[in-house]
């Protein structure tokens, strides 16, 4: 079984992607880290429910990489936007066995004090149009959630679209179980809609 961890709002930089956040959801993220291998950063916001948000994006004080960056970030131009949702799991190579292969390989992450492993394509692309969720593995006691303020803010509802959105529910359908994620065939992208102390927010994908 895999299970809903967090999602991610990507940006040309990542003072662009925490502004659109935070003008978004009303309010304000913490700082995160740097990511080695990948040369990212980001910055954090805790949601209800044991999920987060992180805003992330190229780090133009890090070297360039030797392979290309999750989240298809070589790629990414425009406005900031919800780029991808990730799920964990337990076993990340037994996971992975049971899904397609352009879901990637295991690569090994961290953060600071914060270790993992995530399943990234050798491409940087995700299967879908990058709709497909990144799996990642935690090998650290401590989730991120458990590190960041109470925001108020839950999420409501992640609509993952997509033409071809019913071969992805099917390929998931055995191993994620969640009435938070809804699967609608469409242009392919993501939208989240929030509960927050404003009343309801969406980002859109």
């Amino acid at each position: 079984m895999i299970a809903f961890d967090h999602i991610a709002v990507a940006g040309e930089t990542l003072a662009a992607a925490q502004a659109h956040v935070e003008e978004a959801l009303a309010v304000a993220l913490q700082p995160g880290g740097t990511h080695d291998v990948f040369f990212t950063h980001n910055a954090l916001l805790g949601l209800e429910d044991g999920l987060y948000l992180e805003a992330i994006a190229i780090n133009p004080e890090a070297p360039t990489p030797t392979r290309p960056r999750w989240f298809d970030l070589d790629r990414f131009s425009g406005p900031a936007r919800l780029t991808n949702w990730i799920c964990r799991t337990d076993d990340l190579e037994q996971t992975l066995a049971q899904l397609p292969d352009d879901l990637g390989v295991p690569v090994d992450l961290q953060r600071g004090a914060m270790r993992w492993r995530m399943g990234v394509p050798e491409s940087g692309i995700l299967p879908y149009d990058n709709c497909a969720p990144a799996l990642i593995e935690w090998r650290t006691e401590t989730h991120p959630c458990d590190m960041l303020n109470a925001s108020g803010v839950r999420l409501r509802q992640l609509v993952v679209r997509h033409p071809e959105v019913s071969e992805l529910h099917a390929a998931l359908s055995g191993l994620l179980s969640d009435d938070r994620i809804r699967f609608e065939t469409g242009p392919a992208g993501l939208q989240a809609a929030f509960a927050t102390p404003h009343g309801v927010r969406v980002i859109e994908g």
